[in-house]
């Protein structure tokens, strides 16, 4: 066992006194040691419930023969910090969350892992962990939150954001706002829609990292309690039969999961976890798959924000399963690949019927033949842009209008809410990138406040810096190279001719190659605007968003 390292023989005499501290018991000590990596906190809605998760999973590892050790992982609220300074610390805690699981993991020697996560930046920080450090792992989230009802329809968290936006235009009273905003977020849970944590938690059922229901089960059901322990149990297995995180994120696994992932719709924000993870578990993938995979993948879920399902709902209809299930009826996925349960997808997914056509399409019957998201390039994105193609409205597939251009989120949202944006308006907020921000802020503020004032189909938004999952419409981010390296989106003038053509994959501004030559000649660096404590170091190691915003030494 990894653990002897610290557990067996004479130079061992000083660690085995401080499991004594501990309160371990001499058979304890012969058993394996495993870590559990509890994001408990008391500010995430999504993590709230994670001390009973943890309970659960430390019975399972206890009772498969196990010795459980529990210890933190920090995560952030990315609904909490929409909108401020706060966003700049969202995406940058994912590398806090693998270099301290790493420095956990390694420094005590565990044997084995459960990573129990739920909310954006915190399940692609524990897979990058799980890929670094490599020993047997598996992992169980907190679940979704469960749909609000607001004047007998169901509501999520990207309603509450919107409903801000229909105040501001008028068309909703303050009292309107106020019953969303006690009746939106109803339970603890990763928020209802198929935002980024549940797209990221949906996704680790699809790589295969872990059990049947861990995207879907929703937090307050007494059926995720077991299934915490189900992984507390499995994890032992694995330790056993020594299957471990690069064994099951492989190549193939990755592809799997961006096929998942188009059939889902699920978050612009897979386009840069994916890519980190992968990084980290050896694997080079490039978003331009992207296209290639969702050209012949069929868009089977219109979870909110692009439809009127929650994942309550995809959980009744079969999960995550009855989804690649159905991938699988016409050979869109790798199958014979082993999982966390210890079998193969092809094992996993037999007999996991679809039973709400409703809500998961039949392959025959796709809501699009094409996947959920859409890599766009041209002269204005030479690297990449991404969009949530399955929650653009059809009128906005294919647009053309003038930039309105914004240096911050702050100065555009000002714009919207103050009517300076009209229909046909093209709004492009630049230095909000991974360097520029720093940080890479999400931008569900002005995307929301587009949809609130009606203009959700008339006009468009193009940021180097991201969307929230929860943002829908002609919302096209990570714009690469961003502007803070020159990145054609920092040479972008007002009122210049922008062309977005989705079903083409392309995203062009259309001014002259001499013209933007010109300008770029005359382009000189930002100062930074952060130049002190983490941001400042993150800002100095990040690449760009088509790369999955990974750190490198330079």
């Amino acid at each position: 066992m990894k653990s002897d390292a610290v557990k067996k023989g004479m130079q061992q005499a000083p660690h085995r006194s401080l499991f004594n501290a501990l309160g371990m018991t001499d058979e304890e000590m012969r058993r394996p040691l495993v870590g559990i990596v509890n994001s408990y906190n008391e500010i995430v809605p999504g993590h709230m419930n994670l001390d009973k998760i943890t309970e659960a999973v430390k019975m399972g590892v206890a009772l498969a023969g196990g010795v459980p050790r529990e210890f933190p992982a920090i995560a952030v609220c990315d609904g909490i910090a929409m909108g401020h300074v706060g966003m700049k610390y969202s995406l940058v805690t994912r590398d806090l969350i693998a270099d301290s699981t790493e420095c956990m993991a390694i420094a005590h020697q565990f044997d084995a892992l459960v990573c129990i996560p739920n909310c954006d930046k915190n399940v692609p920080g524990l897979l990058m962990a799980a890929a670094r450090i490599n020993i047997p792992t598996i992992f169980v989230s907190g679940g979704p939150m469960l749909a609000g009802h607001v004047k007998g329809e169901k509501r999520s968290l990207s309603s509450m954001f919107e409903a801000v936006g229909s105040f501001a235009a008028g068309t909703m009273t303050e009292e309107d706002v106020y019953e969303f905003e006690c009746k939106t977020c109803p339970t603890c849970g990763s928020c209802s829609g198929m935002y980024t944590a549940n797209s990221m938690n949906c996704l680790t059922e699809a790589l295969g990292m872990g059990l049947p229901g861990n995207g879907t089960i929703p937090a307050v059901y007494s059926e995720r309690i077991k299934l915490a322990k189900l992984a507390g149990m499995k994890v032992m297995e694995l330790l056993e039969k020594n299957i471990r995180p690069r064994d099951i994120m492989t190549e193939k696994a990755f592809r799997n999961a961006l096929t998942v992932d188009m059939a889902l719709g699920c978050s612009t924000n897979s386009m840069l976890h994916l890519p980190a993870i992968a990084h980290e578990a050896g694997v080079e993938l490039n978003v331009d798959i992207a296209n290639e995979i969702s050209a012949k993948t069929p868009n089977l879920c219109h979870l909110a924000p692009a439809g009127p399902t929650y994942m309550e709902d995809l959980n009744e209809a079969g999960g995550v399963y009855a989804v690649m299930n159905e991938l699988d009826k016409k050979g869109l996925l790798y199958t014979d690949l082993i999982t966390a349960t210890g079998k193969t997808v092809k094992e996993n997914i037999s007999g996991c019927e679809n039973r709400n056509p409703q809500v998961i399409r039949p392959i025959d019957h796709p809501y699009s033949t094409t996947g959920g998201i859409a890599v766009l390039k041209g002269n204005l994105a030479p690297d990449s842009g991404v969009v949530k193609r399955s929650a653009v409205v059809p009128e906005m597939m294919v647009h053309e209008g003038p930039a309105r251009v914004f240096e911050c989120e702050e100065d555009a949202i000002e714009a919207i809410k103050s009517g300076k944006i009209v229909a046909g308006d093209v709004v492009v907020i630049r230095y909000e990138g991974p360097k520029g921000g720093p940080g890479m802020r999400e931008m569900l503020n002005p995307t929301s406040a587009i949809a609130g004032m009606g203009l959700g189909a008339s006009v468009a938004l193009i940021t180097d810096g991201r969307f929230s999952g929860a943002s829908r419409g002609a919302s096209i981010g990570h714009v690469s190279p961003e502007a803070a390296v020159g990145g054609p989106i920092a040479l972008v003038e007002e009122g210049d001719r922008i062309r977005i053509d989705i079903p083409n994959n392309r995203l062009e501004v259309l001014v002259s190659d001499e013209e933007m030559a010109a300008r770029k000649a005359k382009w000189h660096p930002r100062e930074p605007r952060v130049t002190t404590g983490y941001l400042a170091r993150y800002a100095k190691m990040v690449t760009s968003g088509n790369r999955g915003a990974v750190l490198e030494i330079k």
